[in-house]
């Protein structure tokens, strides 16, 4: 299975830079994970949307969208639960 390129946007990176320093690493970790399986278990397609995921990373959300023709992952937003869903894509 070919890897996927993965790019993130500059949202998810402030909302990063707002996290523990110490859950970063298991962030980190999820998001390399998906280059090579970009749909792993435990991720939900988001309602009304065509190519926008969702895995849960302890307490916090991870929304992301994948392109399987370009071989592609877009990093949007990494929220605590509480704040994940409010958000607009």
């Amino acid at each position: 299975m070919a890897s996927y390129e993965v790019r993130w946007k500059a949202s998810a990176v402030k909302d990063l830079k707002k996290i523990e320093p110490k859950r970063i690493p298991r962030i980190i970790e999820s998001v390399e994970s998906l280059r090579i399986d970009p749909f792993p278990s435990g991720s939900h397609k988001l309602r009304k949307t065509e190519r926008i995921y969702r895995i849960r990373i302890g307490e916090y959300r991870l929304l992301y969208e994948v392109d399987t023709q370009a071989k592609k992952i877009i990093i949007y937003y990494i929220r605590h639960r509480r704040e994940a869903y409010r958000i607009r894509i």
